[in-house]
């Protein structure tokens, strides 16, 4: 009779006696590897194949603490024209496909944040100002900062 250990709490006990002296199948081999057929299927996922097509490769490398200038198309009636957003990246969101940036710049002397899906159609152009030196992947503390308070030191180059 075998005496149950802490480990084998769950259930492994049992499992163990009912497979008997043959063990777990360590040698398991599909039935098409088995009769000699070697189909090789390649890992392709229909869904990533058109994600690679829409992803934006003309993009600069974006950070936190960046200043950027967003050239979004704005539909106003039956025309379209390019809207330039100029400020400062306080948090990017997501990966692939899905990639999002939170924009933020003081207007008349309310502070507007503004959130861009990098790779929209939408998005005509990304152009960073200057670069800046952030320690943080969200910068919300800017949100309470007014005047020369919320800007960020410039980073150095190397």
């Amino acid at each position: 009779m075998e005496t149950s250990r802490p480990s084998d709490v769950g259930g492994a006990a049992v499992l163990s006696s009912a497979l008997g002296s043959a063990g777990p199948i360590s040698n398991f081999q599909p039935a098409a590897l088995r009769c000699g057929v070697s189909q090789e299927i390649p890992p392709v996922n229909v869904l990533d194949e058109i994600i690679q097509d829409q992803l934006r490769t003309d993009l600069p490398e974006l950070a936190t603490g960046d200043t950027v200038r967003v050239s979004a198309k704005v539909v106003e009636g039956n025309r379209e024209r390019i809207q330039v957003f100029e400020g400062t990246v306080m948090r990017m969101r997501g990966g692939g496909i899905t990639r999002s940036i939170t924009v933020r710049r003081i207007a008349s002397g309310v502070g507007v944040e503004r959130t861009f899906k990098v790779n929209s159609p939408r998005i005509e152009k990304i152009e960073v100002v200057r670069h800046g030196q952030a320690r943080r992947a969200q910068l919300y503390f800017l949100r309470k900062r007014v005047g020369k308070a919320a800007t960020l030191r410039e980073r150095r180059p190397g």
